[in-house]
């Protein structure tokens, strides 16, 4: 089985003592590509260096989080943009909204959004969009970009069946990652409400790691666990549930 972890920070400095060894680790389990989102200017350096020392393993996206729009939020839009010239990017990500953490700059953070989907969709590239506790206010701005041939992805879903509807009918897929496997989720009861061609797996390593490795270090090579989880709640065989999400996957990212 081959698989692609759609969403990992594999050069955040949780890695740093061993990161030759999570990629090798990824690598013997399956994981043929590694997506790496960008958190904002300060990280690219580190996300472009995993980039050329793991060629054609690690791919690089390019994107502000929202956690991260703060008052220079817009000087770090146009060195982000400017970043196009000298690299090759296969998404814009991560970017949304987050109003878990801190409310005080919704309006930047809904002009960094839309700023960022009109540019990917200039560019012909999906977003990988983060939405915590903000699935109303991402709904609201995706609709400003009807018909423009957005694509993209519901990164660490964890929404509504309703939430889970919407966003697919917008085009998007839903990133699955170690949550689904989390006892009292009931992501496992939204998930198997959709159909496995609007899913793709992910880690968002090193965060959120799947039991039974909840609450330490997570790392590319459980992506496995997630896609046995999945099969389980399809009631497919692991190998079939693989292949689905590795099209998904391949086609969503133009890989």
């Amino acid at each position: 089985m081959q698989y692609i972890d759609t969403h990992t920070h594999l050069y955040l400095p949780e890695f740093d003592t061993d990161r030759d060894e999570v990629v090798s680790r990824a690598v013997s389990n399956g994981i043929v590509k590694m997506l790496l989102p960008n958190i904002d200017i300060y990280s690219v350096d580190q996300m472009l260096d995993a980039v050329n020392r793991y060629a054609g393993i690690c791919y690089p996206m390019t994107g502000l989080h929202p956690t991260s729009v703060k008052t220079d939020y817009l000087l770090q839009l146009d060195k982000l943009e400017q970043l196009f010239d000298k690299q090759k990017f296969i998404a814009i990500g991560e970017i949304g909204i987050d109003l878990f953490w801190d409310k005080s700059f919704l309006a930047e953070q809904i002009i960094s959004f839309r700023r960022q989907i009109a540019f990917a969709i200039e560019n012909g590239l999906p977003v990988v969009i983060h939405s915590r506790d903000a699935f109303p206010e991402v709904f609201t701005v995706l609709a400003e970009f009807k018909g423009k041939e957005l694509r993209g992805v519901f990164h660490a879903f964890t929404g509504t069946l309703e939430d889970a509807e919407m966003a697919i009918n917008m085009g998007f897929k839903l990133g699955i990652g170690g949550i689904v496997t989390f006892k009292n989720s009931g992501l496992d009861r939204v998930v198997c409400k959709t159909d496995p061609e609007n899913l793709i797996l992910e880690t968002d390593s090193p965060y959120l790691a799947p039991v039974p490795y909840r609450g330490k270090r997570n790392e590319s090579s459980y992506v496995g666990i997630i896609n046995r989880k999945l099969a389980d709640i399809f009631g497919i065989k692991e190998e079939e549930m693989a292949s689905i999400v590795y099209s998904n996957s391949v086609s969503l990212f133009n890989l």
